[in-house]
C-alpha cells in the first residue's frame, strides 16, 4: 500500500472536554478542522464538549481527496457522533459548507441522535453553469481551480487544498442529491448562518434547505461582513455567541447517563 501523505501543519482534528451537551463540528470540502478551531474553542469555553474530526482525503494533499467518497466522509462523522453520544447526554451537530451538508445527512439517517443543527453556509447545489461540465472535467483532469479561502477579513487564511479535486467534487454532488431528496425527514431544530456575500455557495442552497426541511423550529441569521468561511471572518464573534445562546435555549444540559 502507498504510504499515507503527512498531515498539513495545523490540520489536526481536535477534541475539547466540557459538559454534558456535545457539539460535533464538521469542516468543509477541501478544508480542515483549522477553519472551525476558533468556534470549537469558544464552544468549549462555554461548557460544551466539542469534537471535530478530519474527513478522509483531507488535510494531506489534494490527490488523496480523489480517492475518498461521500460515504467515507459520512462514516467518519458518524463514528465521531457515536463517541460523543457515549460521553454526552445530547449532541448538536454543526458544520461549515459541505460540513453542513454532512450534518444534515446525519440528521436524516440518525434523527434520534441529533438534538439540533447549526449550519454555516451549507451547500446543497450550485447554479454555476460550468458545473455542468464537471463529469467531463473529472475524466479529463484530476484537479481544477480552488474553492477555498473565501474570507473578507484581511490576514485571515483557511488551511485548505490549493486545487479542487474533480472526482471528489463528483462525490460532493452525489451527497447534495441524496440530502436534497430527503430534506423532509430533517426534524431537528435548525439554525442557519448565511453570508450575504458568498463566492462559493449561492443563496439558493439556503432557500432550498429552509423550504424543504421538516423542522418546525428554523432560524436564519444573515452575515453582512463575511464571505464563505464565516467562522474565520469578521462576523465570527457574533456567530460564536449566537450559536452558544441558541444551543442553550434548545438543548437542556442534563447529566449524561452512566452505563
Amino acid at each position: 500500500m502507498p504510504q499515507a501523505a503527512p498531515l498539513m501543519p495545523g490540520a489536526d482534528p481536535f477534541d475539547l472536554p466540557g459538559g454534558p451537551v456535545g457539539v460535533l463540528l464538521c469542516h468543509g470540502f477541501t478544508s480542515t478542522p483549522q477553519s472551525l478551531r476558533p468556534w470549537g474553542e469558544h464552544l468549549a469555553a462555554a461548557g460544551f464538549t466539542v469534537r471535530c474530526p478530519l474527513l478522509p482525503g483531507h488535510g494531506t494533499r489534494w490527490q488523496d481527496a480523489n480517492a475518498s467518497t461521500e460515504e467515507d466522509w459520512y462514516r467518519e462523522l458518524s463514528a465521531a457522533l457515536d463517541d460523543l453520544r457515549g460521553r454526552c447526554s445530547s449532541v448538536v451537530v454543526a458544520g461549515l459548507s459541505m460540513g453542513g451538508t454532512l450534518a444534515l445527512r446525519l440528521a436524516q439517517r440518525r434523527p434520534d441522535d441529533v438534538a439540533a443543527l447549526v449550519l454555516v453556509n451549507p451547500s446543497l447545489l450550485t447554479e454555476r453553469r460550468d458545473a455542468r461540465l464537471l463529469p467531463l472535467l473529472a475524466r479529463l483532469t484530476p484537479a481544477w481551480a480552488p474553492v477555498a479561502g473565501d474570507i473578507k477579513k484581511p490576514g485571515a487564511t483557511e488551511l485548505a487544498y490549493p486545487r479542487l479535486p474533480t472526482r471528489a467534487a463528483l462525490a460532493l454532488r452525489r451527497l447534495w442529491a441524496a440530502v436534497r431528496a430527503d430534506l423532509g425527514s430533517v426534524r431537528a431544530p435548525l439554525l442557519v448562518f448565511r453570508s450575504v456575500t458568498d463566492h462559493v455557495v449561492e443563496p439558493a442552497s439556503a432557500r432550498v434547505l429552509l423550504a424543504g426541511v421538516g423542522s418546525t423550529d428554523t432560524t436564519e441569521v444573515l452575515l453582512h461582513d463575511s464571505h464563505h468561511v464565516a467562522t474565520l471572518d469578521n462576523d465570527a464573534p457574533m456567530l460564536f455567541a449566537r450559536s452558544v445562546e441558541w444551543i442553550r435555549d434548545r438543548v437542556p444540559a442534563t447529566r449524561a447517563s452512566s452505563s
